[in-house]
């Protein structure tokens, strides 16, 4: 076992930070030294930030999205399109889609994809909610904006079942997204295209 260099306060800071996505133990040691040699320019105002967030982030009851506010910053929006409504596994799938800025909907966070080897199944997800909000009077298209993985196509693929009924037209993401990939790691130009040419299922 390696011997500490530093107080326990600080390995745990390092600790903390090395189960962000992306850092390792390496990159949390590098991003821990760094804050603390900045600790009036970045530091302070991180622990702030966090305090902040920890207190006023709620999922949006409306799409499950995150925000200060519920119903979120994108449901409230009086220019965005009623009649279509743009599926998604995440919140990070949200964003990337909002900085691409290919189109100016409603979303639903679904919270994931159906996988059995996982556990997770129709019950554990917002599916049900979709399905209700599909068959409101104003909504005209439902896009499923899942990744091309074999849980997305699934997931994709049940959803359309469900929706038979619903009235709407059940487009998905054209095939411009690779198989395999995921929206969050997407260019907004690959992003854009897919949105165009988006297909109906």
């Amino acid at each position: 076992m390696p011997k500490a260099v530093a107080g326990p306060e600080i390995e745990r800071l390092i600790q903390l930070l090395a189960r962000l996505p992306g850092l390792g133990p390496r990159s949390a040691r590098r991003a821990a030294l760094h804050l603390i040699k900045k600790r009036e320019q970045l530091m302070t105002p991180l622990a702030d930030a966090l305090e902040i967030a920890r207190q006023k982030i709620v999922v949006c009851s409306s799409c499950g999205n995150i925000d200060t506010q519920n119903p979120c910053t994108v449901c409230t929006d009086p220019r965005r399109d009623l009649s279509v409504i743009v599926v998604v596994a995440d919140v990070a799938d949200l964003w990337a889609l909002e900085r691409a800025g290919a189109l100016n909907a409603r979303y639903h966070v679904l919270g994931g994809t159906l996988s059995p080897l996982d556990g997770v199944g129709p019950q554990d997800l917002t599916i049900d909610a979709l399905v209700s909000r599909a068959h409101g009077e104003d909504v005209k298209e439902v896009i499923l904006a899942l990744n091309a993985t074999v849980d997305g196509q699934t997931t994709a693929h049940y959803i359309t079942d469900l929706l038979q009924d619903a009235g709407v037209r059940v487009t998905r993401l054209a095939h411009g997204v690779p198989v395999g990939g995921e929206l969050d790691y997407l260019d907004e130009g690959t992003l854009s295209a897919a949105i165009r040419q988006r297909t109906p299922i």
